[in-house]
């Protein structure tokens, strides 16, 4: 089984991590003298660095133990974590599937590691095979797997998955930003059968908190640990982690939302295939369709101009645009304004 130990960067290991107030002193009541904080005002006392009362509502719904469960300030900042944890700068590399998003990229320019783009097949799926060259490479550390992927909206095959993680000896991550909108389950059970696997989840998408970051990834105790360890000490506002916990409190409202973004996401598909504009729309397990136009800088732009924004991604997915299903209200409009758009 695989030592987390020995894929952590060895400066990591060996660091001692800044050590603050409520490290030494976790409870709620008391004077407190030794932060530094003002006595005075409502928001005057620093946050629980470790989100205790988060995690457990967390656990409680996700049905995974509080010390599997890390959170950050979104999930870009557990990117960025990944390559500080696992990757050496100018020598170690990540590896991900085009088109994918783009974060990942960015990240990994920022922290010096080279990222390894392999194409998606023709119907944006992982194929094993392609990854044979580079798995034999001992640079390679992390893998990214987008699924549902961001910007296509397709789940990845998940036996596909399950042949990278079992034959992968450095970390997997598989982000499920939009797990909530499919069908299929979360790859999140999986962590204690495989130690290298870390999922990722949010509170930005089906939670409806994207003003919040509160980023989630489900992994092994060890990992968690050397995660706390690299993170900033309170990287998740009191503000930030009572919006979350709100939300977890009132998880019916959240169900029937998600339960009415894909019925809409349905009713768009059903109004986009009648449109002669429109050549195609990809199968979706998001918020969200991957949709191929005759012209799609075009008809961006004309949606601009109608005050209706939505993603051009032309050079990533030729003749694509991809749109986020929004109210009913909203939906109807954008579908009168691409109605009214001749090329």
């Amino acid at each position: 089984m695989t030592d987390i130990n020995n894929l952590v960067r060895k400066n990591v290991r060996t660091l001692t991590p800044y050590s603050c107030a409520r490290d030494e002193f976790s409870g709620k009541e008391g004077i407190f003298m030794d932060a530094n904080e003002n006595p005075y005002g409502s928001l005057n006392r620093y946050p629980d660095p470790y989100q205790r009362e988060l995690k457990s509502a967390i656990s409680r719904i996700k049905g995974i133990p509080e010390e599997n469960i890390f959170l950050g300030n979104g999930s870009d900042e557990i990117i960025d974590l990944c390559f500080r944890i696992f990757c050496n700068p100018g020598i170690d590399k990540a590896l991900t599937f085009a088109p994918t998003y783009g974060m990942y990229e960015v990240s990994a320019a920022i922290n010096d590691v080279e990222l390894i783009n392999v194409p998606l097949s023709e119907d944006f799926q992982i194929q094993p095979g392609s990854l044979v060259p580079f798995l034999k490479d001992p640079c390679l550390k992390l893998i990214f797997i987008c699924s549902p992927n961001n910007p296509t909206g397709n789940l990845m095959n998940a036996s596909a998955i399950e042949t990278i993680i079992s034959s992968f000896t450095g970390i997997v991550l598989i982000d499920e930003a939009y797990i909530d909108f499919s069908e299929k389950p979360s790859f999140r059970t999986q962590i204690s059968r495989y130690r290298n696997l870390i999922v990722m989840q949010t509170f930005s998408k089906a939670m409806g908190l994207a003003a919040a970051r509160v980023g989630m990834a489900f992994m092994d105790a060890s990992a968690v640990g050397y995660f706390n360890k690299m993170k900033p000490p309170y990287n998740i506002s009191s503000i930030n982690q009572k919006a979350a916990l709100k939300s977890l409190a009132n998880i019916d409202l959240f169900k029937k939302r998600i339960r009415k973004i894909i019925t809409e996401r349905e009713r768009l598909v059903k109004s986009l295939q009648k449109m002669s504009i429109i050549e195609k729309i990809f199968p979706s397990d998001s918020n969200f369709l991957l949709v191929k136009t005759k012209n799609a800088d075009f008809i961006y732009a004309e949606l601009i101009n109608n005050k209706i924004i939505v993603r051009n991604r032309n050079k990533m997915v030729p003749g694509c645009i991809r749109i986020t299903v929004g109210t009913p209200s909203e939906n109807k409009k954008l579908i009168r304004t691409l109605q009214a758009i001749k090329l």
